[in-house]
């Protein structure tokens, strides 16, 4: 970094190399630090991922077990058979609802599947199986939306990321 910012006549005259040698080495010198810069900010952004995938498996896994025991009401959701119960008029398990309705942020809870699925789903039938307002609903749809959209370009950023090291000779 100082021999980049050291101005190029001054470090010419002492190495007793040409100004253009040096602008060269200078030049040389910058995309190296810029390629650092680049590999820590990667590293950072995959460290970033991988603890997201990890504290979303924990999530998921803690709201899987107590949901394991209520299969009947699980079942009448999924197969969408008729019942006096508003959650019937959703196709959403009663895992999810159970989810979206005891969390404070559900949308950090839920698999990118099911987030599909509520975003899917319509706003008065989300409302009713959950008993809230349509409001409320919508933007919880609206906070599923953005949730789903963010781990999409994590996905995306990934993907790229992937492409671009494989075009790379492996680092030390």
């Amino acid at each position: 970094k100082v021999l980049i910012d050291v101005p190029r006549s001054d470090l010419a005259e002492e190495l007793a190399q040409s100004e253009t040698k040096i602008q060269v080495l200078q030049d040389t010198l910058q995309q190296v630090l810029d390629r650092r810069e680049e590999e820590r900010q990667s590293r950072q952004l995959l460290e970033l991922y991988l603890e997201a995938l990890k504290t979303e498996d924990s999530i998921l896994s803690k709201v899987a077990e107590p949901e394991a025991a209520p299969r009947k009401e699980m079942d009448v959701v999924d197969t969408g058979t008729s019942s006096t119960d508003g959650s019937a008029a959703t196709a959403l398990s009663g895992q999810v609802l159970a989810a979206l309705k005891e969390k404070p942020a559900p949308e950090l809870c839920l698999d990118s599947q099911d987030l599909e699925l509520v975003l899917k789903e319509d706003t008065a039938a989300l409302a009713s199986a959950l008993g809230w307002d349509k409001q409320k609903a919508g933007a919880l749809q609206a906070a599923c939306d953005q949730e789903l959209s963010k781990r999409l370009k994590q996905v995306q950023t990934l993907h790229s990321l992937r492409s671009t090291s494989k075009g790379k000779k492996t680092l030390p």
